[in-house]
């Protein structure tokens, strides 16, 4: 199961050299700076506003972002996270993937009530589906369905979680 991401191949030299052609320069500056305040601020109804205001990210009422939480500083725009959802200390969410031959850009879309623990990463291109949890340290490298637990590297599934009644 591949991560939905477009591919963009490059002419010459890396990717990463072509970075400003990919992405204003200006934008990652503004993104940067953003990104740096919201991951040392306590206040996460402050961070959210970052997220929301700075960056363009979908975030859910009452989401708890840590602190040192690294979005993607090109494309933070492409990061969605649902409500009532925690993003561990120190987690990476990435949108990009700079290759030797090519780049990648994918929407990272992590659903409502998630759980991903500290020092996690999200690549490209992956869905985390309601109710989900991501133990830490695990790099999430594919989707995870609603109500999984997750961890490991590779990512593997360590049990399905109990999906709650409707009511």
């Amino acid at each position: 199961m591949s991560r939905k991401t477009e591919r963009y191949p490059v002419p010459s030299a890396n990717s990463l050299w072509h970075i400003y052609k990919t992405v204003p320069f200006l934008k990652v500056m503004k993104n940067f700076v953003v990104i740096q305040l919201a991951r040392y601020t306590p206040w996460l109804g402050m961070k959210n506003w970052l997220y929301r205001h700075g960056l363009r990210m979908k975030v859910g009422e009452e989401t708890a972002v840590a602190l040192m939480v690294m979005m993607d500083v090109m494309f933070p725009e492409k990061i969605s996270i649902g409500r009532n959802s925690v993003i561990g200390y120190n987690t990476t969410l990435l949108a990009h993937e700079y290759l030797i031959k090519e780049y990648r850009l994918g929407e990272v879309k992590i659903g409502d009530e998630v759980m991903i623990g500290a020092n996690s990463t999200i690549l490209p291109g992956v869905t985390i589906g309601d109710g989900a949890i991501v133990s830490a340290c695990t790099l999430v490298h594919r989707d995870v369905e609603p109500y999984t637990f997750v961890g490991g590297n590779p990512m593997q599934v360590i049990k399905q979680l109990p999906r709650p009644e409707k009511a």
